[in-house]
């Protein structure tokens, strides 16, 4: 079984943020013994300390004035029960570029050779430099910042970011309990004298799954759904075709929605809201949807033909209100003129998107996303 690296940032995070060339100015940061203590007790993470010392070895920072502190550093936390695995420290400048350097990840290429379990790997960082580490290396990250700065992180981040605190008891409790978190599934069977659907619906998946409806360009705009919304869905349709795609459009959208109102549960934790502004080519999409519980979908789209291929383009709103139906979500959608098959496509994929934004769930959080006490 691989390990899950647990990456700590120095400076910042364990001692206070500042050039530490003297045991005067080692100042740990509240919480941080008891929670290390705790995760590394766990068995489950292998610590690797990943620092940048800017210009260590030159005039204005002796390689001895950085020793001498970072030795009674690791000293002390020894003699909590904290020990480190690895270290890895870059010493460079910002104007050396040097490929070692967080963001950069040149120290750190032992653990891309598939020993590590990498994707469930997570940097701790103090500054969005470290958040980017995460990034680029293909793990997570923790921003240890005040979770008021959250607005900060850019949507390259927002989905490496699993968490922004810099209250080390409430990180400790969050990565030691991340595995209690109840898994988000659905799976579902409908049977009617019209059509036969079978689906199995992971919120928390990776794309992963097939599409088989026996319509090939429905069965193309849900292909977009399940590589773009990061779910992993398994969705196999057999309706009645000889008389038109009527029956399967709309009952594939009526078991979607209900796979994602019965994955989603009670809704705690979760962003709610998702939102996407799509180009493709000529066009523009924009879809917005909001799990509320209450359905309503709003249609500005206009097809400048009636057919795309074989499949009949009136379908395109039957299939998202059939959604919305189910879901029980507001659902807009907008898209601008253009080739009918890009309208189509980029609202698919806009629509993707805005739902892997409004189930991404915050799992320190078990907060509900509504002043109402329930959606």
């Amino acid at each position: 079984m691989h390990k899950r690296v647990l990456f700590l940032d120095r400076d910042g995070i364990i001692v206070e943020e500042m050039q530490v060339d003297s045991l005067e100015k080692v100042r740990y940061i509240p919480g941080v013994f008891g929670s290390l203590s705790r995760l590394r007790k766990d068995g489950s993470w292998y610590f690797a300390m990943v620092s940048n010392q800017d210009g260590v070895g030159t005039p204005s920072f002796p390689k001895e004035a950085f020793e001498i502190p970072h030795q009674r550093i690791m000293e002390t936390l020894k003699g909590e029960g904290i020990t480190f695995d690895a270290e890895h420290i870059d010493y460079s400048l910002p104007e050396d570029n040097c490929p070692g350097r967080k963001p950069e990840i040149g120290m750190l290429t032992e653990y891309m050779d598939g020993s590590y379990d990498l994707e469930h790997s997570v940097m701790i960082g103090d500054r969005l430099t470290d958040v980017w580490l995460a990034k680029n290396i293909g793990c997570k990250a923790i921003w240890f910042a005040d979770e008021s700065r959250a607005a900060e992180l850019g949507e390259d981040l927002k989905e490496v970011c699993i968490l922004v605190s810099d209250n080390w008891a409430a990180i400790a409790s969050f990565l030691l309990d991340e595995h209690n978190l109840s898994p988000r599934t659905a799976r579902l069977e409908r049977k009617t004298k019209e059509t036969e659907i079978s689906l199995k619906l992971n919120l928390d998946g990776g794309s992963l799954g097939s599409i088989h409806t026996h319509i090939p360009f429905f069965d193309h705009m849900l292909e977009q759904v399940l590589r773009h919304s990061g779910c992993d869905l398994d969705l196999h349709a057999h309706g009645d075709l000889v008389v038109d795609e009527h029956h399967t459009v709309e009952d594939v959208g009526i078991a979607l929605g209900g796979a994602f109102r019965e994955a989603l549960g009670d809704k705690r934790g979760i962003n709610r809201y998702g939102a996407e502004i799509l180009p493709m080519d000529e066009v523009l999409a924009q879809v917005a949807l909001d799990f509320s519980g209450r359905p309503y979908l709003q249609w500005d789209v206009s097809f400048k033909r009636e057919y795309i291929g074989t499949f009949p383009t009136e379908m395109v709103e039957h299939f998202f209100k059939s959604f919305s139906d189910s879901a029980g979500c507001n659902l807009s959608l907008k898209v601008s003129d253009g080739n009918a098959h890009h309208q189509c496509e980029a609202l698919f994929k806009a629509f993707a998107r805005a739902i892997k934004e409004a189930v991404h769930r915050n799992p320190y959080s078990m907060e509900l996303p509504t002043t109402k006490g329930m959606l």
